[in-house]
């Protein structure tokens, strides 16, 4: 397999992968239209962490890991590494040293379509971690593959430079070209369930709120009462 390393490719701006990063996943993915999230496979080494950073992008040979060193040149501060590989592999591709490596350069973190290994350790440093497996299994570093080119990851296409969005519920991406218009419909989303859940908390139902009554009825939903209806 050959393969290419792209420098330096662009990256969304700093100020809105910032903005994106006050927002959790459920909230930037609905925002676009219940789009960008990469599966619920992939899930965090860790709790209660919620992060956001420019993709950069890995593929590599399954077993293999030659491309995440490959890789690591190629990240700057405020990065996140997003790594699958050419078909299913659940070994562990990434572990404590690359995340050390990582860290210096201020990357943020690390999503896998594949496996992660030293978890314990990932989570003693501070490193934020998501991934399809979890695996002691090593690899080798034999093959060429590709570093900042798009990839695939639960149907959701990821190119060097858009915005990763993770937390405990999982990762979306965020095309960079519509990171501005997502915050906007973001911020708008979060005022609208902030007075939604306001009106919860003085006791108003959804049923009123949404206007659900008159879904129900349209879709021929009956209320009885326990006689007309015993259990």
């Amino acid at each position: 397999m050959s393969g290419v390393i792209v420098t330096n490719p662009p990256r969304a701006e700093a100020e809105h992968v910032e903005a994106l990063a006050g927002y959790g996943t459920a909230t930037v993915g609905e925002a676009m239209g219940r789009t960008g999230f990469l599966g619920t496979h992939l899930r965090p080494v860790q709790q209660d962490v919620r992060v956001a950073g420019t993709a950069v992008t890995v593929l590599c040979w399954p077993g293999d890991n030659l491309m995440i060193h490959a890789a690591v040149e190629q990240c700057t501060e405020g990065d996140i590494l997003v790594v699958t590989t050419t078909s299913p592999c659940a070994d562990g591709l990434f572990g404590e040293l690359f995340a050390t490596a990582l860290k210096r350069r201020g990357v943020r973190g690390v999503v896998l379509n594949t496996g992660i290994r030293d978890t314990a350790e990932l989570r003693a440093m501070g490193f934020p971690a998501w991934s399809a497996a979890v695996s002691p299994q090593g690899t080798v570093k034999a093959t060429g593959g590709s570093v900042n080119v798009p990839i695939v990851i639960g149907g959701q296409m990821i190119r060097p430079g858009d915005v990763i969005v993770a937390d405990d519920d999982g990762v979306v991406v965020v095309p960079r070209e519509r990171a501005r218009p997502t915050i906007e419909a973001s911020e708008a989303r979060e005022k609208k369930e902030a007075a939604a859940r306001a009106a919860f908390q003085e006791g108003q139902l959804g049923l009123d709120r949404y206007g659900l009554r008159d879904t129900l009825e349209r879709l021929g939903v009956e209320y009885r009462t326990g006689e007309e209806h015993p259990a």
